[in-house]
């Protein structure tokens, strides 16, 4: 009995800065809800598991985690496996989170997600999603994805829930082929896709080479590329 006492003493400080930490970017807001959109840091693992991510604090009541953005066309997104698996970009401009920090977060919490997108006339859409997560690599980083509650973007990711993560170098797709060296991609491919946030950068309407855009079919079909998308989560209350 009198080890308790030096028990407590000894896991108090691991269990004190464990609550310091904020996992996503809802525990960011929480420690100051004054804080603007900006990029801040996050811990999905514990203390040592640093992450430098986007937290939109206005979009829809604010506290996003942002985990994928486009913009600009500053950065490739044709890239491997292993450049998905860490991520890549910059957490204040384009830029992928990482499948495996994706994973993470969403295996302790249950995520809803936002897509907002635009296009190059400068209106802005969205679709929102009730239920969002990423199982472990072991399972192909498997999307799990349902209840669209709605936007004006229109639906357009639920055909891809159940897919596994596929790269040009990683094919998990569901079609003969290879979906990622198709349509110059990495996603959640199935046969092969009605979204594609992670094609090739073009400028609005362009039918030279098929579905190659970034793109949200329900929206504005196959051949319109889109100015800018960004896809991010937050825990549902």
């Amino acid at each position: 009995m009198k080890l308790l006492p030096v028990v407590v003493l000894l896991l108090a400080p691991l269990l004190t800065s464990c609550s310091k930490h904020p996992v996503d970017c809802s525990d960011i807001h929480q420690q100051d809800k004054h804080r603007p959109s900006s990029v801040y840091t996050i811990y999905p693992l514990g203390e040592r598991s640093a992450v430098q991510v986007y937290c939109d604090m206005d979009s829809m009541g604010g506290n996003w985690t942002v985990f994928q953005k486009r913009t600009d066309g500053t950065v490739n997104f044709y890239r491997n496996w292993d450049q998905y698996h860490i991520g890549f970009g910059n957490p204040a401009g384009e830029h992928w989170l990482g499948l495996d920090k994706l994973h993470y977060l969403t295996r302790n919490r249950k995520y809803e997600l936002l897509v907002d997108m635009e296009d190059f006339e400068g209106v802005k859409v969205f679709a929102h999603y009730s239920s969002f997560s990423i199982d472990a690599e072991c399972s192909g980083y498997t999307l799990n994805l349902s209840g669209f509650i709605g936007g004006d973007a229109g639906e357009s990711l639920i055909y891809h829930s159940g897919q596994k993560f596929s790269t040009f170098d990683k094919d998990q797709d569901s079609w003969p082929g290879n979906c990622a060296r198709s349509f110059l991609g990495a996603f959640w491919y199935n046969k092969c896709h009605t979204a594609n946030p992670n094609g090739v950068y073009r400028w609005g309407a362009d039918k030279t080479i098929y579905a190659v855009g970034v793109e949200w079919s329900k929206w504005k079909g196959h051949d319109y590329s889109l100015k800018a998308i960004s896809m991010k989560i937050r825990p549902v209350m």
